[in-house]
């Protein structure tokens, strides 16, 4: 059956519609960006504690010297803003005018609109948009407006981007590149699932989409693309979304396929546990300190934190009628139900003898070792995110969000550094779709082969 992938038309340029997703933290950098542009596409970099490099090429370690909190933060942000600068000018001289080059901000992150004005007043001319997610970016277009560039907001419902366009897209309705649909239930990384929706009952994307457009529709805004993205693999599956009415102009967004790529930067040892992924070893969990959800592939890492999580009973610090065994962790006391007491005991028998409470009112079960690295991992907090339920880290005047830390979340920044560095696939977070299983049984990806960006791309084009 042959397949034909029509051009689309952003920013005044004919291109692929074919967006590869960001993936923060190091991982979508200029060497995967760069190929994606020049084949054609929307190469996409992540603006996230991006690499910088030093006189002789070398990527320069993310170390953090600042003694307080607010130090370690600016040092993040210095960190991202260099980075991002140096991967945009190498996807930039890579790409040699070819295609489009974006940027991906975690609305989330702290410090964001900090560092897209410092990128973006150093790499004029570079950068076609803005993609950014997580969080209600409505200073997004104002940004975008500032320097000349399209902008793309991530949401997860038609809902979602009416609020932002009442409250401040359309006063700047010119630069609006496209609508990025992440599907909340399929997509890598953070989703955006909301308190109605039930994470183990996957919506099926259509009506969501076709809703979205209704009301871009009601907005003047049915010339916009709308960008798919989560569960995309390949496009013969998605035929009957192109050149329908309905939906209007799409555009189609990877990001869990662009990973085993050979110019992708992430370790062989991952490239290599990508292809051996079965259905169902992608769980989407809301452990993150964010507070969304996210998908991430299953591995000790993810295993200890479910552990963590499941060895957990409420308690009171007075006695009522409910909380009425006490129980002695250590040299403290607390009052829990009966029934829990007997749970408490029997895993402190087993080695989880640290009691650690959560903001819930509950206690969480950890050995020695593990509570004394959660201790110092929110002690070390470089203040990576708007506000962290892991440290209470806040990027606001005090510096807190006022609640209590939670100790049944992880250091995010800690994690995703070490795994962008060569660090261990099983001990660290694995951001993916839930198709990556896929790699597996994709002919394309036969005896262990290992596209470049280019073969990627042209596979994709052609259907598959």
């Amino acid at each position: 059956m042959s397949f034909n992938l029509n051009s689309i038309r952003l920013g005044g340029k004919e291109i692929l519609p074919l967006i590869e997703g960001g993936k923060g933290v190091a991982i979508s950098t200029g060497a995967s960006s760069g190929p994606w542009a020049a084949a054609g596409g929307v190469g996409t970099i992540s603006a996230v504690i991006a690499d910088t490099y030093d006189e002789h090429g070398n990527v320069v370690a993310h170390d953090y010297f600042g003694k307080s909190r607010r130090e370690r933060h600016d040092e993040m942000v210095d960190f991202s803003i260099r980075g991002t600068i140096d991967q945009v000018r190498k996807a930039w001289e890579i790409s040699k005018g070819e295609g489009l080059i974006n940027i991906n901000m975690l609305w989330e992150l702290g410090g964001a609109q900090r560092i897209l004005h410092g990128v973006l007043e150093k790499t004029k001319g570079m950068i076609h948009g803005v993609t950014c997610g997580a969080g209600m970016p409505f200073k997004l277009a104002e940004l975008a407006q500032k320097y000349g560039v399209h902008y793309y907001p991530i949401v997860s419902s038609g809902r979602a981007f009416n609020l932002l366009w009442k409250r401040a897209y359309k006063n700047v309705a010119d630069l609006l590149g496209g609508v990025v649909y992440e599907d909340p239930w399929l997509a890598g990384g953070h989703n955006g699932l909301s308190n109605a929706e039930d994470p183990t009952k996957p919506g099926d994307p259509y009506p969501r989409v076709v809703e979205l457009r209704s009301i871009m529709r009601s907005l003047g805004l049915d010339h916009v693309p709308i960008i798919m993205a989560g569960g995309v693999w390949n496009l013969k599956e998605w035929k009957d979304w192109i050149d329908n009415k309905e939906i209007g102009p799409i555009v189609f967004q990877f990001g869990t396929r662009p990973l085993l790529t050979k110019e992708s930067p992430i370790s062989e040892s991952w490239k290599q546990k990508l292809m051996s992924l079965k259905s169902g070893d992608v769980l989407l969990q809301n452990f993150s300190p964010t507070g969304f959800f996210s998908s991430a592939i299953k591995n000790s890492f993810l295993g200890e934190l479910v552990g963590r999580s499941e060895r957990q009973i409420g308690f009171r610090t007075q006695q009522d009628e409910d909380f009425n065994k006490e129980l002695i962790v250590g040299r403290k006391s607390y009052y829990v139900r009966a029934e829990d007491c007997e749970k408490a005991h029997k895993w402190i028998e087993a080695g989880h003898t640290e009691a650690m409470k959560t903001p819930d009112d509950t206690l969480m079960f950890v050995d020695s070792e593990k509570s004394a690295e959660i201790r110092k991992d929110q002690k070390d907090c470089v203040g990576c995110l708007s506000q962290c339920r892991f440290s209470s880290w806040a990027d606001n005047e005090k510096n807190s969000t006022g609640r209590a830390v939670d100790p049944r979340s992880f250091c995010i920044q800690k994690t995703l550094d070490d795994v962008a560095h060569d660090g261990s696939i099983n001990n660290n977070l694995l951001f993916a779709g839930h198709n990556a299983f896929r790699f597996a049984s994709d002919p394309f990806y036969s005896n262990g082969f290992v596209p470049t960006v280019k073969q990627l791309v042209d596979r994709i084009a052609s259907g598959d």
